[in-house]
């Protein structure tokens, strides 16, 4: 690597070989960033949605003889497979929603910690 930013190395094509390359290296400056990769976190609160419908599905409400929950609110009874439904549309949702928010936290506050770095590149031309 050179001292300069901006220095230019081309290497010169041997007039023997037909198929020779030219190589072209500068430094650059570049800047780097760590941050959250969004898709882990929303995943992961989706699962915590899921294991937390699944929990309250099983922990609260007692069935009737017939295996269904009778609802408070109306006259309908409910499956547990339903109760799981519902749960896992609320529970779900608001789970995706919190593994959003953290990972934009953690992008706001791990996101102002960026560095310069000095980087080689190289770029190869074939010539014919």
């Amino acid at each position: 690597m050179a001292d300069q930013p901006n220095d230019h190395r081309p290497s010169v094509p041997n007039p023997a070989d037909p198929s020779a390359e030219l190589i072209e290296e500068r430094v650059e400056t570049a800047t780097v960033r760590r941050a959250p990769k969004m898709l882990v976190f929303l995943v992961l609160g989706a699962a915590l949605g899921i294991l937390v419908a699944l929990i309250l599905t099983f922990a609260f409400g007692v069935a009737d003889d017939s295996g269904l929950e009778p609802s408070a609110v109306s006259a309908v009874s409910y499956s547990k497979g339903q109760v799981f439904g519902f749960l896992l549309l609320v529970c779900g949702t608001a789970g995706v929603a919190l593994g959003g928010i953290v990972a934009l936290v953690l992008e706001w506050t791990v996101g102002r910690r960026t560095r310069r770095v000095r980087v080689d590149r190289e770029s190869v031309t074939t010539v014919e």
